[in-house]
């Protein structure tokens, strides 16, 4: 992250500050503002909301422009696709079918499909669910679906390769499982999986604008797809504006990717599903947004927030406000807090906007204590530490830290903890504070280039150019390859 970044990321938290103050009656114009803004930020056309609490939408709203080309504004008739969270919709057809005594999660795959190999036929269904079978990918090398878009080429040919993996042993994000569950849906249901879809949980939700499609068909109000990321001369590069993205599903693979929704009609979705209108039983819920658990006891998601995957729902498997959290396409997500009476819903035009890192912000507006300014997300270890330095002062970081470990001799900082918390206590205008852990960093981790680059940025900012040109130096010297401090040692020494 380099200097005018950091400089943007200041100007961007002095706009919210104000409103992170704010009671938990927040006027919807201070959401507003932070969802604006962050569009800014990440370059996103156009983006809808919709907050439900107490069983219904209390906060719908959509911003920015769902055709570039022509300047066509978004509204909240606009249509987005949803990609992966397809996902969610899937596991809750597995749950109906489940429900109705047609199968059961244990179930192995090969009850329902016939001529699998050999080793594929004692995987069950919750692990194809959970991407914890094994299975090796339909996607080929450049991320297109195999046989060129037939589905009987695709699945031969995905057939013939041995499994990546012991069954159990790790989450690994798998098409080729959500292929076999169309098949097994369609077979049970005695309807096409696109259809049981639609009638069970399309038709029974009232999503009248929610529909399956891609990037081929004509869609009415279609907010279309945009990307920051070129392919050329074999590689992706990232654009400083948003090109347009071209993705194609074909049918078969339509339980893995190919619903198109709006904000207003997931909303509705969440409300029918938790009001029991598209499951009845407490179990398939328990069932259905448990995460897989490891051969080694321990889950595996895509990252430290949906650090878990359930039965088509990524899960934030964590002590405070957990939740389940369907991504998709890094352009939209959904957010179900399982011990709050709240859900959100944010659907992007643009693939890289990524609004699963931000939701939480969201949540704060309702309740507070989510808001990042309040210490929520940090790791455990950097959570006591800020909780000890709000007492005692961080100008005493190396104090406090040696106190923590005598108190706790296992207790560890992570340098990348670390440099997060800081960079975020620099965005909310505390410097001084950041500085701090900077140093702190540096202090714990010596022979790191990128925590002396850090505190080198800081040191920059602060006015301190003396001593960041050491800082960047240092850095330089453990990693001559850190192409920002090289560039700033050279603008710093004036070469």
């Amino acid at each position: 992250m380099n200097p005018k970044q950091l400089a943007a990321i200041l100007l961007f938290f002095g706009l919210l500050i104000p409103a992170f103050s704010i009671a938990q009656n927040l006027t919807s114009d201070s959401i507003d503002v932070f969802i604006k803004t962050k569009m800014q930020q990440r370059h996103i056309p156009a983006l809808q909301l919709a907050v439900i609490r107490h069983g219904e939408i209390v906060k719908l709203n959509t911003y920015g422009t769902a055709n570039l080309e022509n300047a066509i504004p978004a509204t909240d008739e606009s249509i987005f696709s949803i990609n992966s969270i397809t996902k969610a919709f899937t596991g809750v057809a597995i749950m109906q079918l489940a429900e109705e005594g047609k199968l059961k999660i244990t179930d192995p795959i090969s009850l329902y499909i016939d001529s699998l190999p050999v080793t594929w036929q004692k995987i069950t269904l919750q692990q194809v669910l959970t991407h914890t079978s094994g299975l090796p990918d339909i996607l080929d090398a450049n991320e297109q679906v195999m046989g060129d878009g037939d589905e009987h080429a695709a699945f031969e040919l995905v057939k013939k390769l041995p499994l990546e993996f012991k069954v159990g042993e790790k989450f690994s994000y798998n098409q080729t499982g959500y292929v076999i569950l169309g098949k097994i849906i369609t077979k049970l249901s005695g309807m096409h999986f696109t259809k049981f879809i639609e009638d069970r949980q399309f038709k029974v939700t009232g999503m009248k604008l929610t529909r399956f499609g891609d990037s081929y068909d004509v869609i009415p109000h279609s907010a279309g797809a945009y990307t920051m990321t070129k392919y050329a001369g074999g590689k992706f590069t990232r654009n400083s504006s948003p090109g347009v993205g071209y993705i194609q599903f074909p049918v078969f693979f339509r339980t893995a990717a190919g619903i198109l929704s709006t904000a207003g009609d997931m909303g509705n979705w969440i409300i029918a599903l938790k009001s029991g209108k598209l499951l009845k039983e407490k179990t398939s819920f328990d069932a259905l947004w448990a995460p897989a658990i490891l051969n080694n006891g321990k889950v595996g998601g895509f990252n430290k927030l949906t650090n878990g995957y359930a039965l088509g729902w990524p899960t934030v498997t964590r002590d405070g406000h957990p939740a389940v959290g369907p991504v998709g396409g890094g352009r939209s997500a959904v957010f179900v807090y399982l011990k709050d009476d709240l859900s959100i819903v944010v659907l992007t035009n643009l693939m890289g906007g990524n609004p699963d890192q931000f939701i939480d912000e969201i949540a704060g507006y309702y309740i507070p204590e989510m808001h990042e300014s309040n210490g929520f997300g940090l790791p455990v270890a950097v959570r006591k530490l800020r909780t000890e330095l709000l007492k005692k002062g961080f100008s005493n970081t190396s104090a406090v830290v040696a106190d923590l470990k005598k108190k706790d001799p296992s207790f560890h900082l992570d340098e990348r903890d670390l440099n997060s918390w800081a960079y975020q206590l620099l965005s909310q205008k505390k410097p001084a504070d950041a500085l701090s852990i900077f140093k702190l960093n540096v202090q714990l981790y010596p022979e790191s280039a990128n925590a002396y680059d850090s505190l080198g940025e800081i040191l920059e900012i602060t006015g301190d150019k003396k001593a960041a040109l050491v800082s960047y130096k240092k850095s330089v010297a453990l990693n001559p390859e850190n192409k920002n401090a090289v560039e700033r040692v050279r603008v710093l020494a004036g070469e």
